[in-house]
């Protein structure tokens, strides 16, 4: 089914059209189709509620005379075999031979079986006119007349006329003792489709309501077009609230993935990372961002061994892209696992990978925490042939500790000397030079 324009790409991917069962209108193989029953009052009522009894009296009961029932039974027979085109050949002939000596409710039943006919032949134009025929004649069954307007109402859907399908349904409706839940979804629909949002809404939350009250699970679709509407209008708490009722029957990992994009566009951080990693579990995050996405939830809920998890094993899987970027977040998500013996590795190849020496800074810190001192020398070294630095002060800073720790107190002091020129490391590199000049001081007395 065709979509809006203004209707929004979320909308458009998940808003899933109610099945259009077309057939003769008159048949109770076709109002069966259509979720209706045909009774022996020759009124029409929705199964879902066929125990109740009809609220009106019914019209005069019309019947086939014996020779017009045996010229379509002809029909029939082309119709059982499917032979759709030699189905209106009997028709036509019909037609120009004896429809003129037919009373009003036998056309009305040869209009019926062209309408089915045509429709066969999705011959949709012609299908609607001769249905439209047979509501022009006097002498019609509630059923016939039931049907048709429901069959109608879905052939304008077909069609693509809303309005048209719309004004049918609702004649349906004014007639029809017991209108099924179904009827009101085929209204939302329509007026979905012309952007009639309070409408359309008005409708679906009929038909949900009513299966609810009775315990029932109303069907996915339904569902879906409910949220699709309360999306539309920004009403973010309903649109979770039918979401948590989708995962809840109808489990799906898409349904997931919206749940937890809910709750990130409300700030539930929490909720929406249980729900990405409900899809993660599912294995239905194939996608680098997905992935990242969750990693990067893992590590704001202070969970960063999960993090490192989800990347390492999207890296090996092909998945996640080792990227310098990729690789540093990796690195980040070890170390604050505690996993230093991991993150050194990522962060080497983070650094290697990227053009600027930021990440060489980064990793000079590591090594220093580390006790690798002289590794420490060197990826600062690196970092400082690279540029790029964020914090030039602070790699300096680490260059003159790991320097005193390596007793080259000369370096050590012209490394906090260059640090102390940034008024954020002032304080502390002052504190660092007063102890390695000591420091050298002491040495220098030693080997007096």
């Amino acid at each position: 089914m065709k979509m809006t324009a203004k209707v929004s790409k979320l909308v458009r991917q998940t808003l899933l059209a109610a099945p259009i069962a077309l057939a003769p209108a008159a048949s109770s193989v076709v109002l069966q189709s259509l979720g209706l029953d045909v009774l022996s009052s020759g009124s029409v009522f929705a199964q879902e509620d066929k125990a109740e009894k009809p609220k009106y009296k019914t019209k005069k009961s019309y019947s086939l005379r014996q020779s017009v029932f045996k010229d379509f039974a002809k029909v029939q027979e082309m119709t059982d075999a499917n032979d759709w085109a030699g189905a209106l050949v009997v028709l036509k002939e019909l037609d120009a031979k004896k429809s003129v000596k037919y009373t009003s409710f036998e056309k009305a039943n040869l209009w019926n079986y062209y309408g089915w006919v045509y429709y066969s032949l999705e011959d949709y134009k012609n299908a609607i006119r001769y249905y439209d025929k047979v509501l022009k004649e006097e002498q019609l069954s509630d059923a016939l007349k039931l049907g048709t307007l429901y069959t109608l109402a879905q052939l304008k859907f077909v069609q693509e006329d809303y309005r048209g399908a719309i004004v049918l349904l609702k004649k349906w409706m004014e007639i029809q003792p017991i209108v099924g839940a179904d009827a009101y979804v085929l209204l939302a629909q329509g007026y979905y489709q012309l952007n009639e949002m309070k409408n359309a809404l008005t409708n679906i939350n009929i038909a949900v309501e009513r299966y609810e009250s009775k315990g029932k699970i109303p069907k996915e679709n339904w569902f879906t077009l409910q949220r699709a509407i309360y999306f539309d209008q920004g009403n973010n708490k309903k649109v979770i609230e039918i979401l948590h009722k989708l995962v809840r029957h109808y489990p799906k990992a898409t349904y997931w993935k919206q749940l937890s994009g809910m709750y990130g566009a409300e700030g539930q951080e929490r909720n929406q990372l249980h729900s990405l990693e409900t899809v993660y579990l599912m294995g239905e995050l194939k996608k680098e961002k997905e992935l990242m996405n969750l990693a990067y939830l893992f590590m704001g809920e202070d969970v960063p061994y999960k993090a490192a998890r989800v990347i390492d094993k999207g890296m090996k899987a092909g998945i996640i892209e080792e990227t310098s970027k990729n690789l540093e977040v990796l690195a980040t998500a070890w170390r604050l696992a505690q996993n230093v013996k991991k993150s050194i590795p990522e962060m080497e190849k983070a650094a290697k990978k990227s053009d600027k020496g930021d990440l060489y800074a980064r990793l000079a810190g590591i090594y220093l925490d580390n006790d690798q001192h002289k590794k420490a020398l060197d990826a600062g070294a690196k970092a400082l042939k690279r540029g790029g630095v964020k914090r030039a002060d602070q790699l300096q800073i680490v260059l003159g500790m790991a320097n005193a720790n390596l007793k080259n107190y000369k370096s050590a002091i012209k490394a906090f000397e260059t640090a102390a020129k940034d008024k954020r490391s002032r304080k502390f590199a002052v504190q660092w030079i007063e102890f390695a000049k000591n420091e050298l001081k002491r040495e220098e007395s030693l080997k007096l």
